[in-house]
């Protein structure tokens, strides 16, 4: 299962995502959307916002730090 999160390193909240992923051992590809046009124009279109942060979980996304969304997600994609 692939993983990926879209953040910025100024936002609190990407923070506390990748802090928490991190404490689960919850392997992620971070995408830093400050960083590359690429990763800003994906989020843009994919989830139609610049909202960060954003997790995608095989072709779900999570806007924003729901760590029981996530969770739920991770679960289903195991199944």
């Amino acid at each position: 299962m692939k993983i990926k999160t879209y953040t910025n390193p100024a936002c609190p909240w990407c923070i506390e995502l990748k802090a928490w992923l991190k404490k689960k051992k919850i392997e992620y590809e971070d995408l830093d959307i400050t960083e590359e046009d690429e990763f800003r124009e994906e989020l843009v279109d994919k989830t139609g916002q610049l909202a960060v942060p954003v997790v995608l979980i095989g072709d779900n996304f999570v806007v924003g730090f729901n760590p029981k969304k996530i969770e739920e997600l991770i679960k289903n994609q195991k199944e």
